[in-house]
């Protein structure tokens, strides 16, 4: 259990980072919510790799290799938040409570490819 408090822990930081890149194209941009959330996804990812990389699961391995599994477990994890968020918004929700939906389905789907395949 320790392994997935890091993982949320490093996800917290990249969410935050995602969050406000969201929030930023949505209000001020004008973006729609789920294509704001795609790109919200891609920064906090980068975020993430690194973090977890280096702290989660204290991989050694070849580093291009395992940040090119992990974008894939990511882009994974993207699309099943912007579909959440896109039915969401569809429902009448604020985005913001999509996305939060959105990053707890992610979360799960993602640590458990990222520990079986990316880092493995």
């Amino acid at each position: 259990m320790t392994r997935f408090a890091r993982y949320a822990a490093i996800g917290a930081c990249a969410t935050a980072a995602h969050y406000l890149a969201m929030t930023a194209l949505v209000e001020w941009a004008h973006f729609a919510a789920w294509i704001a959330s795609g790109i919200g996804a891609a920064i906090g990812a980068q975020l993430a790799f690194f973090g977890n990389r280096q702290f989660t699961f204290e991989h050694a391995g070849e580093g291009l290799p395992a940040w090119f599994k992990f974008m894939a477990t990511a882009l994974l994890g993207a699309l099943l938040g912007m579909a959440v968020v896109a039915i969401g918004v569809a429902w009448g929700w604020h985005y913001l409570a999509a996305q939060v939906l959105a990053t707890l389905c992610s979360l799960v789907l993602t640590y458990a490819v990222n520990r079986r395949w990316t880092f493995a």
